[in-house]
């Protein structure tokens, strides 16, 4: 009998492209330890290399697909990390209408970061409301979101890539499309998030940091 021929593992370029510029930003901002829970993990390569570049973290990815549970738990065993823990199913539109105690008793609590990368251009705007839920249910008490991707600005010109990427996406499903970072402040403002900072980012991305509003 052969033996099995090894699959290669699933592949993101966008995530391989962008891996390393988050993982820089990443390091200046986190403390040395910490509890991360990602949203929207996708393959689990973000998942697996700021893993590794934070090696004082625990990861705990979630997505809303099982082949993504799969694929994550892939890049996980070959990557030889060891502190990420095993992927959950978490979809934020459904978890909208999960009270907070519910969210905390199935993926835990007192996360010092909340991480969502490319998730709410690509999923319906239901989806901004359910990440912001999820992370005030979650969050330590000075825990932050940090978000990233591509966003529309009133006062800034938007960049013609981003521009034929929008158009790309509401063609693909009317539910989807660059978001304007006003109208996600205003929806972080109704859960108790506030944005700390704006970080430019390769490829007209940004990476944005939210945390609880003061009280």
């Amino acid at each position: 009998m052969k033996p099995a021929v090894p699959q290669p593992l699933p592949f993101s370029p966008a995530a391989e492209r962008n891996r390393d510029a988050i993982l820089a930003q990443l390091q200046v901002r986190l403390p040395a330890t910490g509890r991360a829970l990602e949203v929207a993990a996708g393959t689990g390569q973000h998942a697996v290399h700021f893993a590794a570049g934070l090696p004082g973290w625990q990861w705990w990815p979630t997505d809303a697909e099982t082949t993504s549970l799969r694929a994550i738990a892939q890049w996980v065993g070959a990557s030889g990390v060891t502190n990420v823990a095993a992927p959950q199913l978490l979809d934020v539109v459904q978890a909208l209408q999960a009270e907070p105690a519910v969210l905390a008793q199935q993926l835990g609590q007192d996360f010092d970061l909340v991480y969502a990368a490319n998730l709410l251009h690509i999923a319906p705007w239901d989806a901004c409301a359910g990440l912001m839920h999820v992370a005030t249910a979650l969050l330590a008490p000075h825990g932050q979101l940090i978000t990233y991707g591509p966003y529309l600005e009133r006062d800034v010109p938007t960049s013609a890539g981003n521009a034929s990427f929008d158009a790309s996406l509401r063609q693909s499903d009317p539910r989807w499309g660059l978001r304007l970072l006003n109208e996600v402040a205003a929806e972080a403002a109704r859960f108790g998030l506030r944005l700390l900072e704006r970080q430019p980012m390769p490829a007209n991305n940004l990476l944005l940091v939210w945390g609880r509003a003061a009280t």
